[in-house]
């Protein structure tokens, strides 16, 4: 299993976490299979969205924000309350294809980190299932 980390920005953040993905993949020289990518964090997700506007993700933040609000009256009382929410709704893991040696996204996709609670160093671990590389 491989371990990245990603500082993220501010409290909510989508990061785009795409091109630290494909140079792992490129270090590693794999080339045929699957990467499982899981966020080991319970205030953190991942996802994968379009790439090519920023506001996309501008947009997701403000979305969520709008489903799932900052709000007093949560049980859990340690502030952070919607951030597991936002979590669970984006979930913690993914399933990326990759084929000669290259991540299989649509044209305009990114993958992107889910930050509901930082600034924070998050972990992602990468589990490869495949061919070719260490």
């Amino acid at each position: 299993m491989e371990i990245l980390e990603q500082r993220t920005p501010r409290r909510e953040a989508l990061v785009r976490i795409t091109p630290a993905l494909t140079e792992l993949v490129t270090a590693k020289g794999w080339r045929d299979g699957a990467m499982v990518v899981f966020c080991p964090h319970t205030t953190a997700g991942l996802t994968v969205n379009e790439d090519a506007d920023p506001d996309v993700a501008t947009d997701m933040v403000a979305i969520l924000g709008r489903l799932v609000p900052r709000d007093p009256d949560y049980r859990h009382a340690e502030g952070n309350s919607d951030a597991h929410v936002k979590t669970t709704l984006v979930g913690p893991s993914l399933t990326l294809i990759v084929a000669g040696g290259r991540i299989q996204l649509g044209t305009w996709q990114g993958v992107y980190l889910c930050e509901w609670d930082g600034p924070r160093t998050r972990k992602i671990w990468v589990q490869w299932l495949g061919q070719g590389g260490e």
